[in-house]
């Protein structure tokens, strides 16, 4: 009698919910983990620690018993701090009153705005390969994903596919824009974003701009889509990867009051505030630590170049990357071009783990992604394990 309660209650969940298939990034690294002596280029964090000072601020405010409820927008301190990293970073303006708010990493931002803005109907445009977080948080407020493959195009979405997507999708509310890019790499320069805001300023959609990356762009400095179309952009960033903070769990969201005060209604009901230990870390990062990625930037470009190189000696192709630290590479002919296969089977004969490219979406079947938040030792023990696989299929 209980299971056939409880089998009428599970019928009773959101259905939207029901039809979110669990992460397939998730379930291949847990699969894979299992395997002896497996090597894994899978995770998307960096391999680095946060930097001492700021651990020392966190440990600070424990000591000091600074643990009870900030404001639902985050420390004004913290925000403060903020508006001032994003204008000297990035030439983008925000008033810390009424234009940020400190939030529970970049992923609790992008629920809530895409809660606060997609309802049922709604169409969200989200170009691919990308990483598929924006897709369920779609899907659950009841929006259609229209996905803008973009592969022919080396990654990049044109202008000229965002005009034609917008004009056949009059429901269209928010493009998403992901860069420097998980999983590519591919970054926008100013030229690209300006051809991009061109067609954007014909149109009311917001444009949800993920640019947690920033801090990790080879050659030319990160542009933000925030300064080129500050009206209709909202502003994704944080401390995860510039400072080394995954766990740390602080993202920022900056819009215009109007925007930042609706979305952090949704904010407020979902967390109350960011953890207040953790804001006083980021406060010490956006203080004291501007330049804290600066030393990891340099390491993962060197991996980079030593990657992109060596992968290429041996039959890879990819686009190289500007940013991140992710290479999105295409499956050699000699192996399964079913990335999930392919990866499978690299990891349990070849002992590398790296991530299946259709998890990403359209345009990334065909491909894997390699990981480079990795030591050098470890990424040159995995080419030398792949090549000596490759050969063997050959």
């Amino acid at each position: 009698m209980q299971e056939d309660k409880l089998s009428a209650l599970v019928k009773l969940l959101k259905p939207e919910v029901a039809a979110v298939k669990p992460s397939s990034i998730l379930k291949f690294n847990q699969d894979i983990s299992k395997i002896p002596g497996i090597l894994k280029l899978t995770l998307g964090e960096p391999d680095f620690t946060t930097p001492e000072h700021i651990k020392a601020a966190g440990v600070s405010a424990i000591e000091q018993n600074d643990s009870h409820y900030t404001n639902s927008a985050g420390k004004i301190e913290v925000r403060q701090a903020t508006a001032n990293y994003l204008a000297t970073k990035y030439n983008v303006h925000y008033d810390p009153a009424s234009e940020i708010l400190v939030t529970a990493g970049t992923t609790e931002a992008i629920f809530s705005a895409l809660t606060t803005i997609v309802s049922k109907g709604d169409e969200v445009l989200i170009p691919t390969p990308i990483f598929p977080l924006y897709i369920p948080d779609t899907t659950v407020n009841q929006g259609v994903p229209v996905f803008m493959d973009t592969s022919a195009n080396h990654f990049v979405l044109s202008p000229e596919l965002l005009a034609t997507t917008l004009k056949d999708h009059p429901r269209a509310k928010v493009l998403v824009l992901n860069y420097p890019t998980n999983p590519t790499g591919v970054t926008y320069r100013r030229k690209d974003l300006e051809a991009l805001a061109k067609v954007l300023r014909q149109y009311n959609v917001f444009v949800l701009c993920d640019e947690i990356y920033s801090e990790l762009t080879y050659g030319e400095p990160h542009v933000s889509m925030a300064e080129l179309l500050p009206e209709q952009t909202i502003l994704l960033n944080g401390v995860s990867k510039s400072h080394a903070m995954t766990g740390w769990r602080i993202g920022v969201l900056a819009a215009p009051a109007a925007i930042a005060q609706e979305i952090g209604k949704v904010h407020q009901f979902a967390i109350t505030s960011a953890t207040t230990v953790a804001q006083d870390a980021a406060l010490e990062a956006f203080k004291n630590g501007l330049n804290d990625g600066q030393e990891m930037k340099q390491a993962y470009e060197k991996r980079r170049d030593y990657l992109f190189t060596a992968l290429q000696a041996i039959g890879f192709e990819c686009v190289k990357p500007e940013g991140a630290f992710y290479l999105f590479v295409k499956i050699p002919a000699s192996l399964p071009q079913d990335s999930f296969k392919c990866c499978y089977e690299l990891a349990q004969e070849a002992k590398v783990a790296l991530i299946p490219g259709a998890s990403f979406g359209g345009g990334g079947e065909g491909y894997v992604r390699i990981s480079y938040a990795a030591s050098l030792t470890d990424l040159k023990e995995a080419v030398k394990r792949l090549k000596n696989y490759l050969v063997q299929k050959s």
